[in-house]
């Protein structure tokens, strides 16, 4: 691979932390979350999924219990060891979200301009002429006028699964709504969305707190999900509920923007979070149709200029039931690598999906042959310009790295780093070869046992784009030596090799910290 236009030629080959002698193979830079559930927690299916390109899991905590969860929990690490592909875990949160409880299962069909009633009382049958929600302050949030969207998977307005009501009269606390189309409701729980209304819930629902506590701890999550985030201080109270629980001290929070009150305050938001969701099945109801576009391209400016992972839900809708995207999907994926997306989340498409596999597959690949057009030589200029002069010592050094990789040609980027920060620096300015994140461990004691860090932050790089993370041995210490930096460097250098992005007489950039000095040395292989 002699020049990193070729790179983009075929795709990008990776190896897994987890046995650096087999390889793994990423389509695209740009990262996939999957959504585990029915029809993709076997460990077959979820080692197909793996094997498309599925990087980070999401555990999606507004439907199933805990048990249901550990499971597929226990599938994903059979399937792990089975590919020797590594892949991270997302909790994501119920939050403020409303819900329709529907006890009996039975279909609630629903016909346009009848009438129906939200009621609080969740001991009443649901039907087609009541439905019981989990929220007794509805009839005091709206009025007359206001719009409301239920569903199992909210409204999109090409399905029949999902209705659209209007808001005729509040009465005590039931909210009597007329029917804008006609569907038919299946299922147990539905959500329901009052549009640009303020719902006075918490953000972390007790209920969330308690799964994080018990199946959160258990299993060392990489990732919160953190729903409805309206305000930055949701966040802070996030964090310092985290803080305590040991481990999760580690766990990032991603944000996810799910309304126009987050919108409003998301300048805030971004700087306390670790990254953004932009969870557009429900901004784009609380939104008009065409203000969506701009949100979109806003807010995924200011991560990517942040640094901040930005990902990005409901790109491929018509592939839970459909082999393939419609033209538009193939089109929106590929703006959102455009547009500066680091992941795109897979949700009802891989969850319920008949195609969980095949999804993962089209997106990488669509993401991919977005990669090749994508405009580096702009993008690294305008976040230059950001971040403006002088610049922290590790940010020139970041950038300087991905200048000579380009200039040079290089077939990779290999990093040196224990917390991952100068890693997720160098990704930020978007290189067009892959960055590989040697993440050096180091000892570390609580006062009652001592411990390795890296693995958190090696999986934490698994949803940056661009970023691919091998977990250096233990043995080496964290304060490098010539002796150790060769040994390390000739095994980072193997593990290209193996995967197939390093060839010979190939360029590989290094950046390394070589006693109280940052190092960004060209080295060329030989045969």
């Amino acid at each position: 691979m002699q020049s990193s236009h070729l790179l983009l030629e075929e795709p990008i080959r990776m190896v897994s932390i987890l046995d650096p002698s087999k390889p793994s193979f990423f389509p695209a830079m740009t990262k996939i979350v999957g959504t585990l559930g029915p029809k993709s927690r076997s460990v077959d299916v979820i080692s197909d999924c793996l094997k498309a390109g599925m990087s980070v899991a999401r555990f999606d905590f507004s439907w199933g219990d805990p048990e249901y969860h550990q499971h597929t929990l226990e599938n994903l690490k059979a399937a792990i060891k089975a590919t020797k592909k590594l892949c991270s875990v997302m909790l994501d949160t119920v939050g403020a979200e409303l819900q329709v409880v529907n006890k009996s299962e039975k279909p609630i069909s629903l016909e346009v301009d009848s009438q129906v009633v939200l009621t609080p009382h969740k001991g009443q049958e649901a039907s087609s002429q009541i439905l019981p929600i989990n929220f007794d302050g509805l009839a005091k949030s709206v009025k007359k006028g206001d719009t409301i969207f239920v569903g199992q998977y909210l409204f999109t307005g090409s399905e029949s699964t999902s209705v659209w009501l209007q808001v005729a009269e509040v009465k005590e606390q039931d909210v009597i709504c007329t029917i804008k189309n006609s569907a038919t409701l299946a299922g147990s729980l539905f959500t329901l969305h009052a549009s640009q209304v303020h719902i006075d819930l918490p953000t972390l629902s007790e209920k969330d707190k308690e799964v994080i506590r018990t199946w959160g701890v258990k299993n060392k999550i990489d990732f919160l999900s953190l729903s409805y985030t309206r305000h930055a201080e949701d966040v802070r109270q996030a964090r310092e509920f985290l803080s305590k629980l040991g481990d999760l001290s580690q766990t990032q929070i991603f944000a996810k923007i799910e309304n126009a009150e987050g919108l409003t305050h998301f300048d805030e938001i971004l700087q306390e979070a670790d990254g953004i969701i932009l969870s557009r099945g429900n901004l784009g109801i609380d939104l008009p149709p065409e203000k969506v576009f701009f949100f979109q391209k806003s807010a995924l400016r200011k991560c990517n200029m942040a640094g901040k992972p930005a990902v990005l839900t409901r790109v491929v809708d018509s592939m839970t039931d459909n082999l393939r995207p419609t033209r538009a999907e193939a089109t929106d994926v590929a703006n959102a690598v455009l547009d500066g997306s680091d992941a795109i989340l897979l949700g009802a498409e891989t969850l319920r999906g008949l195609y969980p596999v095949e999804t993962i597959t089209t997106v990488g690949r669509i993401c991919f042959e977005a990669e090749k057009v994508f405009n580096q030589d702009l993008y690294f200029k305008k976040i230059v310009r950001y971040v403006g002069e002088p610049m922290s010592h590790l940010e020139s050094i970041a950038s300087s790295a991905v200048r000579a990789a380009i200039k040079v040609k290089a077939s990779v980027i290999i990093c040196f780093t224990s917390s991952g920060r100068a890693a997720r620096l160098i990704a930020k300015y978007r290189p067009t070869m892959p960055v590989l994140s040697v993440v050096i461990p180091q000892l570390k004691t609580d006062q009652l046992q001592w411990r390795f860090s890296g693995a958190f932050e090696a999986r934490q790089s698994l949803i940056v784009r661009g970023l691919f993370p091998m977990l250096a041995d233990p043995r080496h210490p964290a304060e490098s030596t010539s002796a150790t930096n060769e040994s390390i460097l000739k095994l980072a250098l193997d593990h290209g090799k193996a995967s197939g992005i390093i060839k010979s007489h190939d360029r590989v950039v290094v950046c390394q910290k070589v006693g109280d000095a940052s190092v960004v040395k060209i080295i060329e292989l030989e045969d």
